[in-house]
């Protein structure tokens, strides 16, 4: 399933030429144009979702998958100092492109990359009670 007017599933399916690093049947894996840091690939999906919540168990899987080989290639390869792995989903998380999509960043001692937070506090109660609210609907 693809959708006409998304860039993602053409250049997850070749309507638009793409540097892509690694492609299978289910996904294409194609370097960052706007890389946070050297390496930075993006493994997309050639079925379109718009997000992980519309996504289906087995492509998310082999979503996974292609990301553990990817980050061991780049290990190898680049010898990173580590990488993140990044997901957004909807605006508020700053999704951009309304085509699930996963970014692998490698990280380098001293690189400009910030993906941080600043920690909160959960008490043991509220705890409790996400979880009972969250668990009723898996």
């Amino acid at each position: 399933m693809k959708k006409e007017d998304c860039i993602f599933c053409k250049l997850s399916n070749g309507e638009i030429p793409t540097n892509a690093l690694y492609e299978d049947d289910i996904v294409k894996v194609i370097f960052d144009l706007n890389p946070a840091s050297k390496g930075h690939v993006l493994i997309i999906p050639k079925n379109h979702f718009d997000d992980i919540y519309s996504m289906d168990n087995a492509t998310a899987a082999h979503v996974f998958q292609t990301a553990v080989k990817v980050s061991k290639a780049m290990k190898e390869a680049l010898n990173c100092d580590g990488l993140n792995i990044v997901q957004n989903n909807g605006e508020a998380a700053g999704q951009t492109v309304f085509h699930f999509h996963m970014h692998i960043i490698p990280r380098y001692e001293g690189d400009t990359v910030n993906i941080k937070w600043i920690p909160g506090k959960a008490e043991a109660e509220e705890i409790t009670e996400l979880k009972e609210k969250i668990a009723q609907f898996m």
